[in-house]
C-alpha cells in the first residue's frame, strides 16, 4: 500500500519587505497565496474605486499582519514602526500563530 504524500506547508501570512510598494501587504499575500502581487494590487485598487472597501481592508491588513523578515540594507520606515506598535497592542493580529 502506498502512502499519500502530504502537501507542502503554506508559508505564514506576513507583510513582505522585498518588493513592497507601500506596506508589503500585496507581496505578503502573493507569497502566501501564490497569486501574483500585481493581481492583489489591482484587486485592492478596484475595491477602493468601487466604494472604498479596498483601502480599508489594506489598512487593516497592514496593521494586523506581522512584518516579514528584514532584508540586509533595508531601512525601517516610520509607518512600518507605527503599524508594528499597533500590531503588538492588538496581541499579534491576523497572521499570528494560535496556540
Amino acid at each position: 500500500m502506498t502512502s499519500i504524500p502530504s502537501p507542502a506547508p503554506r508559508p505564514v501570512l506576513r507583510r513582505s519587505r522585498p518588493g513592497a510598494m507601500a506596506g508589503g501587504v500585496c507581496t505578503g499575500l502573493a507569497a502566501w497565496s501564490g497569486v501574483d502581487a500585481v493581481l492583489w494590487r489591482v484587486a485592492f485598487i478596484g475595491l477602493t474605486l468601487a466604494g472604498g472597501a479596498g483601502a480599508l481592508v489594506y489598512l487593516l491588513l497592514w496593521v494586523g499582519l506581522p512584518p516579514g523578515e528584514p532584508v540586509p540594507g533595508d531601512r525601517e520606515r516610520p509607518l512600518d514602526r507605527l503599524a508594528e506598535q499597533v500590531h503588538e497592542r492588538l496581541g499579534g493580529g491576523v497572521g499570528s500563530p494560535r496556540g
